[in-house]
């Protein structure tokens, strides 16, 4: 999966699961139900949570894949 501005964070959860950690960076809190998440993050779209959360849409975009990058290395 290819993350780009107009991927939904909901997307990015379902396809490599709850990547709490990078959330957190960018001062999205861990909820107690990961479907309380998912709920909140349908309409979201990676260039909003940037743009909300004020970081800058490259730096952003850089982490995430980042997050991904590892959380697939840990899984093999």
């Amino acid at each position: 999966m290819q993350i780009t501005k107009g991927t939904r964070v909901s997307e990015i959860l379902l396809e490599y699961g709850d990547i709490a950690d990078v959330m957190e960076i960018f001062g999205v809190q861990r909820v107690g139900r990961y479907s309380l998440r998912m709920f909140l993050a349908k309409a979201l779209t990676v260039e909003w949570a940037a743009r909300v959360h004020r970081v800058p849409l490259d730096e952003f975009l850089n982490i995430l894949n980042q997050a991904i990058v590892k959380k697939q290395g840990n899984a093999q």
